[in-house]
């Protein structure tokens, strides 16, 4: 999906988000009639922009979406373009109301019932049937129209979502066309960031059409489009006077047999940005994290009473623990314990694991307002209970377990305790490979040692995660991931910090 959304916030719209943006313009002067217009015109715009003159098939349904439809059909035949509009249920346009009456009446052309004849010699279909409010499968007539549609292999623009995806969890509902392209307004809805509906929509657009800012901010939306815009005040800049301790000292527990996860999440720490690193290693395993780069320390301990020491008086800032740890009740041990320690903890892979058959003891070792919980999938279902969309499940979990939760996968989605949610869709297929999760976690665990909050710090790392691995490109292997954060760091650090323009005589 590319998502061209460069002038606009980071809100993604729920389907009450986008009624209530709708109310408030209502009351604020700005007609429903008036929007429908700059939806239509946007869209129509979009296709003058992007394809020559030719014939187009707009597919309308009766309500608000049928009424963008309708303005796309006028304007792009005053723009040369032979036009066909196919309406869903079609009696007569008497049968319609309110404002998709009018933008009806406004089109000069027939209307034709909705069947796949309206499709014939097309060379540009136009979805126009339900857009984002749709809340239940498609009818057999629909089915067939979109279904002939999308096998025509006639690009299909689709207005604000491809028909049958539901906007609030992405679900298909009976059947979506894949499309060339969608046009959305406002803000993007929750449907264009979740599977499976989300792999039809092409490319996604998303355009203004006359809601004024100051309304959106109003509605204050939970969910976000995670990127820069969304946390740039909160990444962590040193200054000039800034110290190795100012910068974190995250403690990593490695195992004792899969070292390789602990490594990794290391060198993702130290490249996130943490003054140090300590790796804290069984004693069997010391020879082998002391192989490893110079920068790390190797500290062996016996009892967690070393462990509290040593995090008192080497200032310890953040705890990673979970990557290759093993399975254990000694190791369920060492995990509560770092968790009760109040420094900001993250679990990861075994630390989730660990408590497959009985969650609440970790949720109980009060996970409040420190603890960040990283699981794929298969470690969500080992500990928690929940249905309905990624994000809706998500931020159970976080409700439930008292932690900034991140989910992870091809979306992934950061979800606070507190409701706050954002969807990260950077991430290419090549993170689908043994230990970019643990690199990820030590990334957070860094970001989080410098004093971010963990909602902030889970969204900054999975963003920099994302966009370091699109840099590698195809043969991406964890190892790669930490060497590429510098380049994309330097992006989010403001010019004044370069040292570059520090030098002597400059």
């Amino acid at each position: 999906m590319l998502l061209d959304q460069t002038l606009l916030g980071s809100e993604i719209f729920s389907i009450r988000d986008m009624y209530r943006a709708d109310g408030l313009a209502f009351d604020a002067g700005i007609s429903n009639l008036s929007l429908m217009e700059n939806a239509g015109r946007t869209v129509a715009m979009y296709i003058i922009d992007n394809w020559d003159p030719g014939e187009v098939a707009v597919m309308c349904g009766r309500g608000n979406n049928g009424g963008d439809g309708f303005v796309v059909a006028r304007l792009l035949s005053e723009a040369g373009w032979r036009v066909r509009v196919g309406l869903l249920g079609f009696d007569s346009p008497k049968v319609l109301t309110g404002d998709v009456k009018e933008m009806a009446e406004r089109w000069s052309g027939d209307i034709c019932p909705l069947d796949t004849s309206l499709l014939d010699r097309a060379s540009l279909i136009v979805d126009a049937l339900f857009g984002a409010g749709i809340s239940r499968p498609v009818s057999e007539i629909v089915r067939e129209v979109l279904e002939a549609a999308d096998n025509s292999g006639v690009p299909i623009v689709a207005v604000d979502l491809p028909s049958g995806v539901n906007g609030d969890t992405g679900e298909i509902l009976g059947f979506a066309p894949t499309c060339h392209s969608t046009v959305t307004f406002g803000r993007p809805k929750l449907g264009h960031f979740l599977d499976p509906g989300a792999d039809r929509l092409g490319n996604l657009v998303v355009k203004d059409i006359g809601i004024p800012e100051t309304l959106i901010s109003s509605l204050n939306c939970k969910v976000f489009h995670n990127k820069p815009k969304s946390w740039g005040a909160d990444f962590p800049c040193p200054d000039f006077l800034t110290n190795k301790f100012d910068r974190g000292h995250v403690t990593i527990f490695g195992g004792r047999e899969m070292t390789g996860a602990a490594r990794l999440a290391a060198r993702g720490a130290i490249r996130a940005g943490a003054g140090l690193v300590t790796i804290a290693s069984p004693q069997q395993a010391v020879p082998i994290y002391a192989t490893d780069w110079p920068e790390f320390i190797i500290k062996s301990f016996y009892n967690f009473s070393q462990i509290k020491y040593y995090f008192k008086t080497k200032k310890v800032s953040a705890i990673v623990i979970g990557p290759g740890l093993g399975i254990g009740s000694r190791l369920r041990r060492l995990i509560i314990n770092c968790v009760r320690m109040g420094l900001p903890v993250v679990l990861d892979a075994d630390a989730i694991s660990n408590f497959a058959n009985e969650p609440k003891k970790l949720f109980n070792a009060t996970l409040a307002g420190n603890g960040v919980l990283t699981p794929h999938e298969g470690e969500f279902g080992r500990i928690f209970n929940f249905e309905g969309s990624k994000v809706s499940r998500a931020l159970q979990a976080a409700r439930v377990s008292g932690a900034t939760v991140l989910l992870k996968g091809a979306k992934t989605v950061i979800a606070s305790p507190d409701g706050r949610a954002a969807i990260n869709d950077n991430a290419p297929p090549w993170l689908a490979t043994a230990g970019s999760g643990d690199v990820l976690a030590g990334m957070i665990g860094a970001i989080a040692a410098q004093g971010v909050p963990l909602f902030e710090a889970a969204c900054i790392a999975a963003w920099l995660h994302g966009a370091a691995a699109n840099q590698i490109g195809p043969g991406l292997i964890a190892s790669d991931l930490p060497s590429f954060l510098p380049v994309e760091i330097a992006k989010l650090i403001p010019p004044k910090l370069n040292c570059r323009d520090r030098c002597w005589g400059s």
